[in-house]
């Protein structure tokens, strides 16, 4: 790797971390209304339902899991498989009485994947 690609690669990661700082201070989960965190990696994508007042996940999925693989047909890091992780994390969050949440990009832009995790959650009845 040059100087300069991981330069670009450092600068990448503090504003993602700067941004993420900055969310976080603004949203915090509570009982009646507990955060949805979003956290993608290159391979998989990630969301949990977050009371942060108790520090307790009430709701999680990712494209990891094996049952949520077995319906993706090409990659679980696409944003086919992020609607899907959206649909399954809101199904059970329902299913733990949650109707509402405040949504967390974790310093991610929201386009592409997020937004497609946010809009599957949406579609099956989460409110943010």
């Amino acid at each position: 790797m040059s100087d300069s690609h991981s330069k670009k690669l450092r600068v990448k990661r503090t504003r993602r971390q700067r941004a993420r700082r900055r969310i976080r201070n603004r949203v915090q989960g509570t009982p009646e209304r507990p955060r949805l965190a979003v956290h993608k990696s290159l391979r998989y994508i990630y969301a949990q339902v977050i009371d942060d007042q108790n520090s307790r996940t009430l709701a999680q999925a990712s494209s990891a899991e094996e049952a949520l693989r077995k319906e993706l047909k090409g990659s679980a890091g696409n944003a086919e498989a992020a609607r899907k992780v959206g649909e399954a994390v809101a199904e059970r969050a329902k299913g733990q009485g949650i109707e509402k949440v405040v949504f967390d990009r974790g310093g991610a832009i929201y386009h592409g994947k997020v937004k497609a995790l946010a809009e599957g959650a949406r579609a099956k009845g989460l409110v943010f």
